[in-house]
């Protein structure tokens, strides 16, 4: 790492911050004096707690910024929305250990995710302020997060309890990721891939839950790109020295007859290298562009997220989309580290925000991943002879995409001594070369496939623990987010090898198990897998259901099915007004009745 440095800054305009608001007891002549310190350094401590473990996703500390003083009133209020107008702050927290005037020193923004921590003493009550707030904000239909520790802490006392603490970085995380969506752009390559639902671009979803605009081009556009040579050339030139390094290719699968010549294979390559240029260079832009005559080209689309619909058209006649995919989705190239691009196969746009969900809380590469297959316990045994014990025993799920998946899948990093996916910031070279390793790039199935290409094939490691999500959309509910936490799982080689060789042993392979609760979707193995909305879900490393939980409610999108323990749960404080009883309904019908954040 040494040397490393943090430089990826990659969207218009400057990264959203997180404001704090200490609101305080406005009556002075002895008790706003009282409490003024107090007020200003438990803000000081929640800022410090934030910058200590937020951070954006090119690793840089989230940048905090505080009130200029404490808020008694309407016009300190108002002083600071001001402020945080100027500073670009994009969440909202207020803290206070005291009474304060509710109504007037709210934060009355109804676009920016909100949280309020009163604290817990006794000699000021800061936890009835807390409840008069949320009433206010209640009442006004501003969801807003509460925040109430559960031990009473002394006067003065500025440190940050561990629920309490739990609680702040949970709303600082999802808070943040709702900021970073909002002015983005998800860029459609291409169309409608093989009728696939999610490929079918839903604007009013981007525009009225997400805030984000979508842009669109035709696959034509690379042809155009590569024949004219609108990349920068010296960047082909380096990739294509590196990926003959780096990337080891696997056995062609294909008949003899059907096999392309070494001739056809290295132009798959270079075309390959090509695409991955300029798919990058369309979501984000290339300044290099400008210095031969291309400035337009060189802005690129302010896209946070993409999708390349491949199939049929261009994977019909062109190299795949699936070097592209894995490489972009990986926190590495040819370049070194760098945070992952968010690049949806098949131009599934409902999959790609479900990244987008996971990468922004996480700093992480996603795996994008079709649910393929549930392997009973017996239909293992029967095709194996292979009895499944351990965490595989109830069952698995074969996560297999059709070619791409990140190569931080292959969970050749380490994470507290065990396998993991970490942010790019934490990888080490080392780990870069293991995942590279472990990865075979397989001349693509023409069966599928017939323009070529390569795709990347590894296997997962096991006992990583992992969470896979998916967003729908249903005709008149709208957005529906579904969770399942779980564990990656190893099986013996040689049952792997007699299972994967089922569907095509040239694809990236996970095998995936979810927590079972023992009701609902979560009965056992196969429940999950037939309770599942659609064909693909992405997979982020560690269990971060209840992020994910957080993150919806903010954008009022209900969650359908979970695994996530209840106490675990946390949403804005009107969510009770629903029902406390039934939780999963009562946050169908607060987002329902609150509407998208940005109608």
């Amino acid at each position: 790492m040494e040397g490393f440095k943090l430089t990826d800054q990659r969207y218009v305009g400057n990264l959203p911050k997180i404001g704090i608001r200490p609101t305080i007891d406005g009556r002075r002549r002895g008790v706003r004096e009282s409490l003024e310190e107090t007020t200003m350094n438990l803000a000081k401590s929640v800022a410090n707690l934030i910058t200590e473990n937020v951070f954006y996703y090119n690793g840089e500390p989230v940048e905090v910024v505080i009130a200029d003083t404490c808020i008694g009133g309407v016009n300190e209020a108002a002083s600071t929305a001001e402020k945080f107008r100027r500073e670009g702050v994009g969440v909202s927290l207020t803290v206070t250990p005291c009474w304060c005037y509710g109504t007037e020193t709210m934060d009355m923004d109804p676009h920016i995710p909100k949280a309020v921590w009163g604290f817990n003493g006794t000699e000021r009550p800061g936890a009835v302020y807390l409840a008069a707030v949320l009433a206010g904000y209640n009442q006004k239909g501003l969801p807003t997060f509460g925040i109430y520790g559960e031990d009473v802490q002394d006067a003065g006392d500025t440190s940050i309890p561990e629920d309490v603490r739990e609680k702040l970085l949970r709303f600082a995380k999802a808070g943040l990721a709702v900021a970073m969506l909002k002015g983005k752009s998800y860029l459609s390559m291409g169309g409608v891939s093989m009728g696939i639902a999610g490929s079918i671009v839903q604007e009013d979803f981007f525009q009225n839950y997400l805030g984000m605009r979508n842009e669109y081009l035709d696959m034509s556009e690379f042809i155009r790109r590569i024949d004219l040579e609108i990349y920068d050339r010296e960047e082909f030139e380096k990739a294509y020295k590196w990926t003959k390094e780096k990337c080891k290719i696997g056995p062609d699968n294909n008949p003899e007859g059907a096999q392309r010549t070494e001739e056809e294979k290295d132009e798959d390559w270079k075309t390959s290298i090509k695409m991955t240029l300029i798919a990058r260079d369309l979501m984000v832009g290339n300044p290099k562009l400008k210095d031969i005559d291309y400035e337009e080209e060189s802005l690129g689309r302010n896209a946070l997220i993409a999708g390349f619909q491949g199939q049929r058209q261009w994977n019909d006649y062109f190299p795949n989309g699936d070097f592209m995919e894995a490489i972009l989705t990986s926190s590495f190239d040819w370049n070194g580290r760098r945070s992952p691009y968010m690049l949806a196969t098949e131009n599934d746009s409902l999959n790609g925000v479900s990244m987008a969900f996971g990468y922004l809380l996480t700093n992480t590469a996603q795996l994008f991943a079709d649910v393929r297959t549930y392997w009973s316990p017996d239909a293992v045994e029967r095709v194996t002879g292979h009895k499944l014990t351990g965490a595989g025993k109830n069952g698995v799920i074969h996560l297999i995409n059709s070619g791409p998946a990140a190569l931080d899948g292959t969970g050749q990093q380490t994470v507290k001594g065990e396998a993991g996916i970490k942010p790019y910031y934490e990888v080490t070279d080392e780990e870069v070369e293991k995942c590279l390793e472990a990865t075979l790039w397989r001349p693509a199935n023409v069966e599928y496939f017939r323009g070529g290409g390569y795709s990347s094939d590894f296997l997962t490691k096991g006992d990583m623990p992992v969470t896979i999500c998916r967003l729908n959309i249903v005709k008149g509910l709208g957005p529906v987010l579904q969770i399942a936490e779980g564990y990656t799982v190893d099986l013996p080689e040689k049952v792997h090898n007699i299972l994967d060789n089922r569907t095509d042993p040239t694809w990236p392979t996970t095998w995936f198990v979810p927590k079972l609760t023992g009701e609902g979707a979560f009965t056992d193995v196969y429940s999950v897998m037939n309770n599942w909305g659609a064909n693909h879900c992405s997979m982020s490393y560690g269990h971060i259901g209840a992020d994910l939980i957080s993150l919806a409610s903010i954008l009022r999108i209900p969650v359908n099915m979970h695994n996530v323990e209840e106490e675990k749960i946390f949403r804005p404080n009107a969510w009770n007004m629903f029902g406390t009883k039934d939780k999963e309904a009562s946050d169908f019908r607060a987002c329902d009745n609150f509407g998208p954040i940005y109608k």
